[in-house]
């Protein structure tokens, strides 16, 4: 996959993009990275990306002609070949609080695009305009960042992580929260006893089919504890039913 990014501030993609699992995709030929600094497409002494916002009001907003200009010169480019195959354009996004709402689901679905292209905002925002160049427009929750790059790591994080080969094994990401709906069982390590706690038994029994229904059962139970909405679009099997329905006459449940 290639992910390119443009903003004014691309050196805040050093760190998250050069350590732990982004580097390692990048070095696995997994990945192809690019941030691209929006104010190379600039034509003041100032590098000047925002201005004030028509009507008034406080706050800049970022301007459109660098924007555009920006990615009219990206688009054509194929950053995956020497020039020799077709320019495969890239699924741009906009980060944006009207954005549609980022999930499980939104990630798998972009971790099949071959080339992302993320346009990051700052101050006020963007001039509205140039969202006519977005072929989606996301937004991680209802609250406010200082800026786009920072969204867009977590997007990028969410989805380089469902590519084959970044986890280390095809399966790597599908026991993962919201893989199948419902949140992650609990996990243990070593020691078996810490402080006088122990690891569930069912996990030092070697019955892998065991195993798998406690963890299945965990999930649920988590699951209908903390985020009972998710419950709505999973699909159940009858021992799923069966172990919710013993959780509510359970006392205190």
């Amino acid at each position: 996959m290639i992910i390119e990014t443009l903003s004014t501030f691309p050196s805040m993609y050093d760190s998250v993009m050069g350590t732990s699992m982004m580097r390692i995709a990048q070095e696995k030929g997994i990945l192809q990275f690019h941030a691209h600094d929006l104010r190379d497409w600039t034509h003041d002494r100032h590098r000047t990306t925002d201005d004030d916002p028509y009507g008034g009001g406080d706050g800049l907003v970022m301007k459109c002609e660098p924007i555009f200009e920006a990615y009219e010169d990206i688009l054509p480019r194929n950053p995956a070949t020497s020039g020799h195959l077709p320019v495969l354009r890239p699924h741009t996004i906009f980060l944006s609080p009207a954005g549609q709402p980022f999930d499980d689901a939104l990630a798998t679905e972009l971790a099949q695009e071959e080339r992302l292209l993320f346009v990051c905002g700052h101050y006020e925002g963007i001039d509205e305009r140039a969202y006519a160049l977005a072929d989606r427009t996301i937004s991680l929750g209802d609250y406010v960042l200082t800026s786009g790059e920072l969204a867009s790591m977590v997007i990028i994080d969410a989805v380089v992580r469902k590519l084959p080969g970044v986890l280390g094994a095809e399966t790597g990401a599908l026991g993962e929260s919201f893989a199948d709906g419902l949140l992650e069982y609990p996990q243990y390590t070593r020691p078996a006893v810490f402080r006088g706690v122990e690891v569930p038994p069912v996990l030092l029994s070697g019955d892998h089919a065991r195993v798998a229904r406690w963890r299945r059962d965990m999930s649920l139970e988590r699951t209908a504890r903390l985020r009972p909405d998710l419950l709505d679009g999973v699909d159940l099997s009858p021992a799923d039913r069966e172990f919710l329905k013993s959780l509510s006459t359970e006392p205190g449940v």
